[in-house]
């Protein structure tokens, strides 16, 4: 007797597996890209705006005057300090007219004020007349009158006076300079 056997054209169990394997496969695969596309373009805005940022910080701090010293020159009516300043490191040269400064003051019932650019800044030393521009790396002194007409500030025993010297599209110095007991010539405003 033959015996005939019948094969049924039914599903194959194995090919319907790795089917669906190779699918999972690929989605993860698609996942990811995605995943790896939005971390690659979040480090690449880190890195942009750290570097701005950086810049900008440079811009800020280096372009800048850095008080090296204070010292009274001349008393009386009208008392004269020299300023000694030096441009911050990192800074790129600025014209004498892009630097400014305030001195406020209590003078009894009002807030003095001084305020005026660096034109009459000079070479430490004061050889060579006003110098423009400041050139980093390069000490100048800057002589600063109180007191006279129409200035509300005067130089006097122990007393505080705030200055601020900024640069244009630079950085700005904030110091205090307090007088002792004694304002005379070569005394030092700390």
């Amino acid at each position: 007797m033959n015996r005939t056997e019948e094969k049924s054209q039914g599903t194959n169990e194995d090919a319907s597996i790795g089917i669906g394997a190779m699918i999972v496969f690929i989605a993860l695969i698609l996942v990811a890209a995605v995943a790896s596309a939005v971390i690659i373009q979040t480090a690449e805005k880190l890195q942009q705006t750290a570097q701005q940022t950086g810049q900008d910080t440079q811009a800020e701090q280096g372009t800048k005057v850095v008080l090296l010293n204070t010292m009274i020159s001349a008393t009386g009516a009208t008392g004269t300090i020299i300023l000694t300043f030096e441009l911050g490191a990192g800074s790129a040269t600025i014209a004498s007219t892009a630097a400014s400064y305030s001195i406020m003051c209590d003078d009894g019932a009002v807030i003095g004020i001084l305020d005026a650019n660096f034109l009459a800044a000079t070479a430490l030393g004061g050889a060579g007349g006003a110098v423009t521009p400041f050139v980093p790396g390069t000490a100048y002194q800057l002589p600063i009158t109180f007191g006279g007409t129409g200035v509300d500030c005067d130089l006097t025993v122990s007393s505080d006076y705030q200055l601020i010297m900024s640069v244009t599209g630079g950085g700005t110095t904030y110091e205090i300079l307090s007088s002792g007991l004694s304002i005379a010539t070569g005394e030092r405003l700390v």
